[in-house]
């Protein structure tokens, strides 16, 4: 499990827990953000770079260098040993390969968290220790990530990859948004890494864009879709690929917002899954980080609506009452850790800060920043504010 392996831990779970009571005044993010994350600067600054080329994938039909994945609700059939997995929604397998996964999460947790710690004290140390991480995985010939994902979530004994695998690069959104600081405010060392990462990020948008498993990952009609959105959203930012910013903006107002969301809020795909709960705040965080981005930092997409009133507002003003009391929601509990949501749901943020709600913004300080259990670490991908304000 991600929760017994992930890194700094202990540094985290010692952080201050002034994040637990919000301060009267002006809402001061930056604020927020330096009481949160000065306390787990050495952590971060002593995690070492570590990417798939390390970690044997010993079921992978690729190389080392090809990044490897399984399904997640996928288990041995009792019928059937030693044939073809099957789907038990919702029940995550522990015995899974997530090697590759892991370690692109926390790449995913690392290289934001240094990048907005550098934004907030100015010290090169940080900066420095990010170009470890992003050279590591995207520039170094001994240690990169192939850009593909031709080999995510795979079923044992059904096939060696799937096109909702493109799911798991949604841990490196942030990575992409923290390249964008540096290359903006002229990071030390990012001159010498900068083409090599463009050069990936490059690469893997055009896969993600034109094939197969990453058209088909575009068409899916629930949180799937919805995460390709972000992904190609943040990656085309980086690389100043208007066109494709462009076509997001059209494809989250004519399809993502109309199809996923009720007039009154309600997200029917994600309440229907076996962890309701967890997948309706998923969704949510994906969809308004989406439209924070595609509005060019204005959040006017968050209170856009469809001529029958579909709006990611209304969907955070209908999420928003059960993240501030979990008791009063009306379905039935998540099969898996029911117990260990909400955390600082990014939606409120967004949201917040878009509409100018102060209760949701009040509700975003009072949720827990540093989720430490894995489901809820690889569910969490928006973790550094500063990346986006």
């Amino acid at each position: 499990m991600i929760a017994r392996r992930t890194l700094l831990l202990a540094a985290l779970a010692a952080a201050p827990t002034a994040w637990a009571r919000p301060r009267q005044g002006a809402f001061d993010l930056r604020a927020i953000e330096r009481r949160r994350l000065l306390p787990q600067a050495t952590a971060w600054l002593a995690a070492p770079p570590r990417t798939i080329a390390a970690i044997a994938a010993p079921r992978s039909p690729a190389g080392p260098h090809d990044y490897y994945s399984e399904g997640d609700y996928w288990w041995p059939d009792p019928a059937n040993p030693g044939g073809a997995y099957i789907r038990r929604d919702g029940e995550s397998n522990p015995a899974k390969f997530d090697g590759h996964r892991d370690a692109l999460i926390a790449f995913g947790r690392t290289v934001p968290a240094l990048a907005a710690l550098w934004n907030l004290t100015g010290e090169a140390r940080f900066a420095v220790a990010a170009m470890r991480h992003l050279a590591a995985w995207f520039v170094d010939p001994a240690t990169r990530m192939n850009p593909h994902l031709n080999h995510a979530q795979a079923i044992i004994g059904v096939n060696q990859g799937r096109a909702i695998g493109v799911i798991d690069t949604l841990q490196i959104v942030e990575v992409a948004r923290a390249a964008a600081l540096f290359a903006r405010k002229n990071a030390p060392g990012y001159a010498t890494i900068r083409a090599g990462v463009e050069s990936w990020f490059g690469d893997y948008l055009d896969w993600l864009t034109t094939s197969a498993f990453g058209i088909e990952e575009r068409d899916e009609k629930n949180n799937h879709g919805s995460c390709w959105l972000l992904q190609a959203a943040s990656f085309a930012a980086l690389l100043g690929r208007t066109d494709i910013l462009a076509n997001a903006r059209t494809r989250l107002q004519t399809i993502i917002i109309p199809t996923q969301i009720e007039p009154d809020g309600r997200q029917p795909r994600e309440l229907a899954r076996t962890k309701p709960y967890a997948y309706a705040l998923f969704n949510l965080d994906v969809l308004a980080a989406t439209a924070w981005l595609l509005s060019g930092g204005t959040g006017a997409l968050i209170g856009w609506q469809t001529p029958d009133g579909r709006s990611i507002d209304g969907a955070i003003g209908w999420m928003a009452p059960y993240m501030a009391d979990k008791a009063r929601w009306p379905l039935a509990p998540d099969i898996e850790y029911a117990g260990d949501f909400p955390v600082r749901q990014p939606s409120l943020l967004f949201g917040g800060r878009a509409l100018g709600r102060p209760d949701w913004l009040a509700l975003w300080q009072r949720l827990d920043p540093d989720p430490v259990v894995g489901e809820v670490v690889r569910n969490f991908p928006v973790r550094q504010p500063l990346l986006w304000f």
